[in-house]
């Protein structure tokens, strides 16, 4: 069994958007896909057979007021309006880019979402295809971006960005059954997180405290995630799929060009599947 992780990234994501896209072009199927945060939109899209679809999310709608910034804020409360991007207005069946809910519902093979529950801290992996037809509740708890979003209430638990507990979850992936494992990464295979910046965020979480402990781990549990998927590599377990460099993109950069060549460097970088997957 092959399977696929994307550990999303907000804007960066459209790295991994260009795999899929990729992967659509050249007719390449895998058995297992596990998505995280914005990775959780870019593979319902590939499952949708939705060509462009995610470059259409990160280089046009992610500009919109609607989504990000003080007008969201004051719309929502929320800096990122989740409901904006996942609810009708956009996906919804009648919305301006619907999501193919029938035929992503139709795809073969098992679809994760990884979301952190608020409570404990814990990742809780909700299966897309156990879901109702127009579901997005697991996309949302899994973008949930600590400070810039309120926890996603979803079913009977509150969660945030899977992130925060499963950023790289190949190790999932392998528990389901897979053999061989493609990880995506939106930032350079070398660049290893560093605790202060999350450590300041954490304060802010008072409420929450085992998000807190999370937030404060996140740079420890993402770094370790690291070298084992580097060990898996070495074992050719694992591909390890990362751009070069991604300038000065962050994860919230409003920057199209440079969503857009992050996007093609996922497609050039997504050749290297052929090799892997043939082997």
């Amino acid at each position: 069994m092959i399977g696929i992780v994307d550990p999303g990234g907000g804007n960066r994501a459209s790295f991994g958007s260009g795999i899929f896209d990729y992967c659509l072009e050249h007719d390449i199927s895998f058995d297992c896909l596990i998505g995280v945060s914005a990775g959780s939109a870019n593979i319902a899209s590939f499952l949708a057979k939705q060509h462009g679809r995610g470059l259409k999310f990160y280089s046009d709608y992610s500009f919109r007021s609607d989504y990000m910034g003080v007008k969201a804020f004051l719309k929502s409360g929320n800096y990122l309006d989740l409901d904006y991007i996942f609810g009708p207005e956009l996906a919804g069946e009648n919305g301006e880019y619907p999501l193919d809910y029938d035929t992503m519902m139709a795809s073969d093979g098992t679809f994760l979402i990884v979301a952190t529950n608020a409570e404990t801290g814990e990742p809780v992996y909700f299966d897309v295809h156990s879901l109702e037809k127009g579901d997005n509740g697991p996309c949302m708890a899994s973008c949930c971006v600590p400070l810039a979003s309120k926890p996603v209430h979803y079913q009977n638990g509150y969660y945030f960005d899977g992130g925060l507990s499963d950023p790289i979850p190949f190790q999932k992936a392998m528990d389901c059954g897979c053999d061989r494992v493609v990880v995506i990464l939106t930032k350079p295979r070398d660049f290893y997180r560093r605790k202060k910046n999350d450590a300041l965020a954490a304060k802010l979480l008072g409420r929450y405290p085992a998000i807190q402990k999370a937030l404060i781990n996140r740079a420890e549990t993402y770094n370790k995630q690291l070298d084992q998927a580097k060990n898996l590599e070495r074992q050719g377990k694992v591909i390890i799929l990362a751009p070069d460099t991604i300038g000065n993109m962050k994860t919230l950069t409003k920057d199209r060009s440079a969503i857009i060549t992050l996007y093609e460097k996922g497609k050039k970088e997504a050749e290297r599947l052929q090799t892997f997957l043939r082997d």
